[in-house]
């Protein structure tokens, strides 16, 4: 099963390090991985395959990462492929 991450929030240093830290944390392996910075502003999306991860449900996964991203002040969600694929059909 994969994922998409996204992150948003106030640039600053560390941001992609301690997501990518609690990804390889759980088991997540990072596919791909698209950041930029516009002006002040941090963004990011991460390709995520989940298969490694067994120690946590997907829910208990993305509400780790949730809070991660409160501790550090940025937006940090998880959505499973088929429902991002899903929304984005034309």
């Amino acid at each position: 099963m994969k994922a998409i991450i996204t992150v948003i929030g106030k640039d600053k240093k560390g941001i992609i390090a301690f997501v990518a830290n609690a990804c390889s944390r759980y088991g997540a392996n990072i596919l791909d991985i698209s950041q930029t910075v516009l002006r002040e502003y941090f963004s990011m999306i991460m390709l995520v395959d989940m298969s490694d991860v067994t120690s946590v449900g997907f829910r208990e996964f993305s509400d780790a990462l949730k809070q991660e991203g409160e501790a550090h002040h940025v937006d940090i969600r998880v959505m499973h492929e088929d429902i991002f694929n899903a929304m984005h059909r034309i």
